[in-house]
């Protein structure tokens, strides 16, 4: 039976590390035979700063609450899981990058449609990050509820800092992983903690 990760049993190792450095190679190689292969998303929501000074944090919270609504179930659809809701944050996994931005695609969509009926006020954008890579998953109950790594820190960056609105951000793991005739990939230098890395800004493919 496959031991899942906890937060507590993960400070534990990790306080078990600190304490005794003769254990250190021991403990690592008991975490990441924990690891699992991810294409993770990272969804950013637009305005939070100015639409909170202009309608209050109330106003703000019921536009979240609208958009979970509407990103859950698309990530459901493509075999995904939302595993956290941070303020304005959406994260989810998926076992396939193409998996993972086809959902993205599919939420823009959905997002231009709710805007129509929308005031402006209410209007939902969102930029998103998407990596590919072995993470730690961190399970609550035998549900994942976090994961950590590299790609979770890229796709993180790309989503909150990097992506315009309405706007898809891959990193270069992830670009390696999917080939499809649907979409576009133009890639973009960008300058993450004065580490230079290449990203991929995805479109479909126009017939």
């Amino acid at each position: 039976m496959t031991t899942l990760l906890t937060h507590p049993a993960l400070a534990q190792l990790l306080q078990r590390r600190n304490a005794c450095p003769t254990e250190v190679h021991a403990i690592d190689a008991q975490i990441q035979a924990m690891m699992k292969r991810y294409a993770v998303m990272n969804l950013d929501m637009s305005g939070f700063s100015r639409l909170t000074i202009q309608h209050g944090i109330t106003h703000f919270l019921a536009m979240i609450q609208r958009l979970v609504g509407i990103v859950t179930p698309i990530v459901n659809g493509q075999q995904g899981s939302v595993f956290k809701q941070e303020a304005d944050n959406v994260f989810a996994v998926f076992p396939t990058v193409l998996q993972a931005v086809d959902a993205s695609m599919e939420i823009l969509d959905a997002l231009a449609i709710a805007n129509q009926s929308l005031p402006s006020s209410q209007a939902l954008y969102a930029s998103m990050g998407i990596g590919y890579g072995d993470l730690i998953p961190i399970f609550r109950e035998d549900v994942l509820c976090d994961v950590f790594g590299n790609e979770m820190n890229l796709s993180s960056k790309l989503g909150e800092d990097l992506a315009d609105p309405s706007e898809v951000l891959l990193t270069e793991s992830a670009h390696q992983q999917i080939q499809s005739p649907t979409y576009t990939f133009d890639p973009r230098t960008v300058t993450i903690s004065k580490v230079d890395l290449v990203t991929y800004r995805v479109s479909r493919t126009v017939s």
